[in-house]
């Protein structure tokens, strides 16, 4: 049987995901493509055109995926190697955002995607950690 009387027993860690709630959060699924791995929380991914798959948004593709779409609600194990299958999941396509909190592929930073990201109704703020 568990443990259930340890130091960290019911404890959270606070993810500084969200700035505030004056725009308003909107989810939608998203399918994720196979053998990335673990994707985190907080990833900003872009669509690939010709699959309809997302990845984590990258400036430098040319697939499609280089155009944020939205940020993943959850770490999500999209599994490696031949065994792994796409994955569908909940992403936020709106909704306002810490900017220290998200998460690019490559070299990718908020700055690059930020003005896309606006357009769709994802907004961002640099918020101190509590």
């Amino acid at each position: 049987m568990a443990n259930l009387f340890n130091d960290d027993f019911g404890s959270t860690e606070p993810r500084n995901l969200f700035f505030d709630t004056t725009h308003p959060k909107d989810v939608k699924s998203v399918t994720l493509k196979a053998g990335q791995g673990i994707l985190e929380w907080g990833t900003v991914v872009g669509v690939i055109t010709a699959t309809g798959l997302a990845v984590p948004v990258n400036s430098t593709a040319t697939d499609g995926s280089e155009l944020a779409d939205s940020i993943l609600t959850d770490s999500i194990d999209t599994g490696t190697g031949g065994a792994a299958q796409n994955t569908v999941t909940t992403a936020y396509s709106s909704g306002s955002f810490n900017r220290q909190a998200l998460k690019f592929g490559g070299a990718d930073t908020a700055e690059k995607h930020e003005t896309r990201l606006r357009s769709l109704g994802i907004f961002m703020k640099d918020v101190q950690e509590y």
